[in-house]
């Protein structure tokens, strides 16, 4: 177990009330495709009966008008985050009407790139900028890169944690400057250990032939429409998902807020000429934003981001500037087919006292040598995760997967105990027993239990995958109904979204070339 962390955790326990790690708030954005009935990529528009993708506060829709995207609040309890999300997938099921939603992280039969459909959100200055953003990034990766789907995990610490870490650690900072610097540490050590969450969550091992049209791919044949990696974990997390050597090339320091904020907003000024040669404005039609390395700062793709609810029309970086950094994105974590919303309570718990781990340990300043450690480790668990014989680098050295990822579990697991104390439970502690067992049972490994499916049942990727979505529905079908007051809820946001989608169309008094100008000089 990391000292750092093993000493903080006594002191926390010594000096502070017994729920000091108890009620971090966690919130979930899930990522889906909609699909017709026989699995296919659906090219219909956003259903005007989920209301405005642009407004709504609980269901919008990312790259393309397909990939829905559910939105939960922050709740203190994972029993609450998950709550809520089944409740927006049984709410949006029921507006679906003989559409599904695809279960998987890897997506469906999709059509050529050019003809997935991006995003609309409408009239307004700031809906053609999203759209435009998004024509963008299908110039810069490829259309058929976007329609990939995960789970985002918004986490943050319990506010009582930090006055009492704050005094525990004699720190003179201004509060807002200490939270951040704690924030990016626990950032630094998830881009050192973050591998640990592909090899246990990861499940995207296998994908459609659809995905890789047109290129050249080593992957293996699983069948006649699939490709699989034999010990492969999280596929959308390796060189088939979000990597790309502009995006590879930029360095974003994590060692300080100031160097991160200064870094981003360099790669969002710096021209790029692979994206020069694409153009802006080309016959009249807008292709991208800018040619810059990075349109807008939610382009730089990282498996972990710092975030702070930005106000209207700030750009996220004013946001963290302005009151420094609020909570972390995690990125990383794929769709689990087996569980009907994507995530169970498990993974929530097991993530929270990971991340906490991640606080409390010590974590040195990133360097380059540093990041490719961490993209090393990354891309050789995406790819091999279970492979018995891979080896990761730990501080240049090579050291076996399991030997530590069971020296993290340690710590981790001391951070649960901490946790389920306060709550007067043994959640934490089971979650990260269950993650254990995997760590020593690669086999119980959602990857692994996806290429068993496969293999035991003869069949490839893509029918799993839809037979996975058709019992999804009966699951929601089968569930009892939406409460009144929860129904109501959803129904009225839907309704306001609308309402609120027109009156920002109505209130546009400047030409989008002006509104362009104004949002990246303000």
């Amino acid at each position: 177990m990391n000292k750092v962390c093993e000493e903080r955790l006594r002191t926390l326990i010594d000096q502070g009330p017994q729920n000091i790690l108890s009620g971090g708030r966690k919130g979930v954005e899930k990522e889906s495709l909609r699909v017709s009935e026989d699995g296919r990529l659906s090219g219909r528009p956003h259903p005007v009966e989920l209301g405005s993708a642009l407004t709504n506060k609980y269901v919008t829709t990312d790259f393309s008008e397909a990939l829905l995207e559910f939105v939960t609040p922050a709740f203190s309890h994972t029993w609450e985050t998950l709550h809520f999300l089944t409740d927006i997938h049984q709410f949006a099921y029921a507006q679906l009407s003989d559409e599904l939603l695809w279960p998987a992280s890897m997506p469906c039969v999709i059509m050529p790139d050019g003809e997935i459909p991006l995003a609309q959100y409408g009239s307004s200055n700031v809906a053609k900028m999203k759209t435009v953003y998004r024509n963008g990034l299908g110039y810069r990766y490829g259309r058929n890169m976007q329609t990939i789907a995960g789970i985002h995990f918004n986490y943050s610490l319990p506010d009582k944690f930090w006055p009492l870490f704050r005094e525990t650690e004699k720190s003179d900072h201004h509060s807002d400057a200490f939270r951040s610097t704690h924030y990016l540490g626990l950032i630094r050590n998830f881009r050192r250990f973050g591998w640990l969450v592909l090899y246990l969550f990861g499940a995207s091992p296998a994908l459609c032939k659809s995905f890789v049209r047109g290129t050249d791919s080593d992957l293996p044949e699983l069948d006649q429409g699939s490709l699989y990696e034999p010990y492969g974990t999280s596929l959308r997390m390796g060189n088939l998902g979000y990597t790309s050597e502009t995006q590879a090339a930029i360095n974003i320091s994590l060692n300080d807020l100031d160097s991160y904020v200064r870094d981003l907003s360099a790669a969002i000024d710096t021209p790029e000429p692979t994206y020069e040669k694409i153009g802006v404005r080309v016959d009249g039609e807008y292709r991208q934003l800018t040619v810059n390395k990075l349109q807008i700062e939610n382009e730089y793709y990282s498996p972990v981001r710092p975030k702070r609810a930005a106000r209207s029309g700030e750009r996220p970086t004013a946001a963290l500037q302005r009151g420094g950094i609020e909570y972390v994105e995690i990125r990383s974590l794929d769709l689990n087919v087996f569980d009907p919303v994507g995530v169970n309570q498990n993974t929530m718990r097991f993530m929270e006292a990971f991340l906490i781990y991640c606080m409390l340990s010590d974590s040195p300043p990133l360097d380059s040598a540093g990041f490719d450690e961490a993209e090393h480790n990354q891309g050789g668990t995406s790819k091999s995760g279970r492979n018995p014989d891979l080896k990761l680098l730990r501080q240049g050295k090579e050291v076996s997967l399991k030997v530590w990822a069971e020296d993290i579990l340690q710590g981790v697991r001391a951070v649960a105990e901490v946790i389920d104390a306060g709550e007067l439970s043994s959640d934490y502690v089971q979650a990260t027993d269950a993650q254990l067992e995997l760590v020593r049972n690669s086999e119980a490994t959602p990857s692994a239990r996806i290429l068993t499916d496969l293999n035991d049942g003869n069949v490839g990727f893509f029918h799993y995958a839809l037979g996975c979505a058709k019992q999804q529905i009966d699951y929601f079908s089968a569930l009892a109904p939406l409460s009144p007051e929860r129904s109501g809820m959803f129904e009225q946001e839907v309704r306001e979204s609308i309402e609120r989608q027109a009156q920002i169309e109505v209130s546009d008094r400047i030409s989008f070339e002006e509104y362009l100008d104004s949002y990246f000089h303000s």
